[in-house]
């Protein structure tokens, strides 16, 4: 019997499950020397998060001058080839993570994980990492195909976590975030969201307009419990 008052829940991945900055400012970093360009820090890749790693690289190469769109592309290409080699060096899961994963299993909430990151990544990643059989089904950023527009329908576009609350079999749902990304996307979805306020956050946490706020993933479980205080 389940103690929150939810029967399923979302999450992102980067910044919120996992903390990824460093392999993904390494692989920026490969592309941005591929192109001539200086490498950035790898603390201040953190600030690049968000969106996907197509925007990520953008943000990089647009703060040096830009390139012609021929040229990103190939960068882009060499940056992807190069994470998907190396994207479980330095990723980890956050502090209290898999603990409370496993709590809410074993309360029988179905979970899913709705990142911007491409499918296969996000899969080849968790299953490194020995998470990947904690969820029911992964929605990366080009699950859902692309739009009229010709862009993926990824977060802050809500299908992704409409499709996730259906795969997990509707009821009640909240998804977990850290950036304007997730919590656009939630609500647009209609369902609350709770920011990760220790991930990558593109605007101060409290500034997100989530419906509450997590200083810790150990905090997730007694956050989602309040909820029914607040009901």
């Amino acid at each position: 019997m389940t103690t929150i008052p939810f029967d399923a829940i979302g999450f992102d991945l980067d910044g919120t499950l996992l903390d990824t900055f460093r392999d993904l400012g390494a692989a920026v970093n490969h592309a941005l020397a591929l192109g001539g360009f200086a490498e950035v820090s790898v603390e201040t890749s953190k600030d690049l998060i968000g969106g996907g790693a197509k925007i990520m690289l953008a943000r990089a190469v647009e703060a040096q001058g830009g390139v012609p769109e021929d040229e990103f592309k190939r960068l882009y290409k060499a940056m992807l080839g190069f994470y998907e080699q190396n994207n479980a060096v330095h990723t980890a899961p956050y502090p209290g993570v898999r603990e409370a994963l496993a709590d809410l299993a074993a309360q029988g909430v179905r979970m899913a994980v709705v990142t911007n990151k491409f499918e296969a990544f996000a899969r080849n990643v968790l299953t490194q990492l020995d998470l990947i059989g904690t969820f029911e089904t992964v929605i990366g950023g080009d699950s859902m195909g692309k739009g009229p527009d010709g862009q993926f329908l990824a977060k802050p576009h809500p299908a992704p976590v409409l499709a996730a609350r259906e795969a997990l079999g509707g009821g009640r749902f909240v998804f977990i975030g850290d950036s304007t990304y997730d919590v656009r996307a939630a609500k647009s979805a209609g369902v609350p969201v709770i920011a990760a306020a220790y991930g990558y956050c593109d605007r101060p946490p409290h500034e997100l307009g989530a419906d509450a706020v997590i200083d810790s993933f150990a905090a997730l479980i007694p956050a989602l419990r309040a909820f029914n205080t607040a009901a």
